[in-house]
């Protein structure tokens, strides 16, 4: 009889295992990267690029082939807004400036295709339109370091905007996202990121802990009941806006975003502010709301290095139970109205130069019937 085999069975800690596949799969995602930056810069690519451009013009019609040369060959480093109205202007020539392009308005239900032939864009700003999903050729703009996309519809983020990994300004409020997709985490020469006023949007994935370079973070209007495990690793953010949201209390480890000026944490139910903010020596401006909060630090509200601002509303009950409910986000999604976070930023930067500021503010809203 032949001896039975017996298998060896490592046995040890899965955290550790886990943690070394990470690793190695973080490697192997770089060296893709490195290699589709290699082959898009490359001469090759761009013969490529120009020969499907020389197609795609020949079965174009002449009216067409115009609005095309408009978007091409126009500077947008000005005043050049694509609206209706603009496609019937005549042709102007073109200028050495071709940096940033500018799409707004409700006609647009989907990127033009001739936009994948401006990779060498600095600046895409899109607003105002029924667009609904980013291009599968996100990726190829890998000059971009200004990406605006307020007051769409997009519903999501393609994996490709990890690969814009020059990107420092990313806005993508008021629109319908319910998630953000890790590969954003990619992008770590951002520094300035906005998602207020989203659908249904609760967390953020861990892999944005890769954000070090991040200095301004708005989450407001969102549905956030805790603050995101990787915002706490942003060392070095500077405003942190968690407005508008169902926060009911803060983490124990706020003082670990020690570079912190501007903290907003109106409109949530929050309760206490922790004694840990105390210890975040570059904290300047608190503002808070609501009568539920009753413990506050003291060192907090009466240092005369932090304007402490307690924001009070004089809203009936019913419209803080639809607030509640989520009604006001209905009415942003409906209208895409901003105006009284506009209002409120305004009325807070004007406090920025005053030497005191008042412990409560009654915000008064007036209707008129016309």
């Amino acid at each position: 009889m032949g001896r039975e085999r017996t298998a060896a069975v490592p046995f040890g800690d899965v955290s550790v295992i886990r943690g070394l596949w990470e690793v190695r799969v973080k490697k192997h995602r770089q060296r893709q990267k490195k290699e589709r930056e290699r082959v898009q810069k490359s001469a090759l690519a761009r013969i490529d690029q120009q020969w499907h451009y020389r197609i795609h013009c020949k079965t174009l019609k002449t009216s067409e082939l115009n609005l095309l040369h408009r978007y091409l060959e126009r500077s947008t480093e000005t005043n050049v807004p694509q609206t209706e109205t603009d496609q019937q202007e005549e042709l102007k020539g073109p200028e050495q400036s071709r940096l940033k392009f500018c799409l707004e308005g409700g006609s647009w239900t989907e990127f033009p295709r001739e936009l994948q032939w401006m990779t060498y864009l600095e600046e895409l700003h899109v607003s105002g339109t029924r667009i609904r999903q980013l291009p599968d050729f996100l990726g190829l703009f890998t000059q971009l370091s200004v990406l605006q996309l307020p007051k769409n519809a997009i519903s999501q983020l393609p994996e490709q905007i990890g690969d814009l990994l020059q990107l420092k300004e990313l806005n993508i409020s008021y629109n319908r996202l319910s998630r953000i997709p890790p590969e954003l985490g990619n992008c770590e020469k951002l520094q300035k990121l906005e998602v207020t006023g989203n659908y249904r949007l609760s967390e953020l994935p861990f892999e944005l802990s890769g954000l070090k370079q991040l200095l301004h973070l708005d989450l407001s209007q969102n549905f956030f009941a805790s603050v995101p495990v990787c915002v706490l690793r942003m060392e070095s953010l500077q405003v942190l806006d968690l407005s508008w949201n169902l926060l009911t209390d803060l983490p124990q480890d706020m003082d670990r975003l020690q570079q912190l000026v501007s903290l907003f944490l109106h409109k949530n139910k929050l309760s206490y502010l922790p004694f840990c903010l105390t210890n975040v020596h570059t904290l300047k401006m608190v503002v808070v709301s609501g009568a539920e909060l009753t413990c506050i630090p003291t060192r907090l509200c009466r240092s005369p290095d932090i304007k402490f601002i307690r924001l009070y509303d004089n809203v009936s009950k019913a419209e803080e139970e639809e607030g509640g409910r989520g009604g006001w986000r209905q009415r942003e999604e409906e209208q895409q109205d901003s105006s009284e976070k506009e209002f409120l930023e305004a009325y807070i930067s004007s406090l920025q130069d005053r030497d005191t500021v008042p412990e409560s503010t009654t915000k008064v809203s007036i209707s008129c019937l016309l």
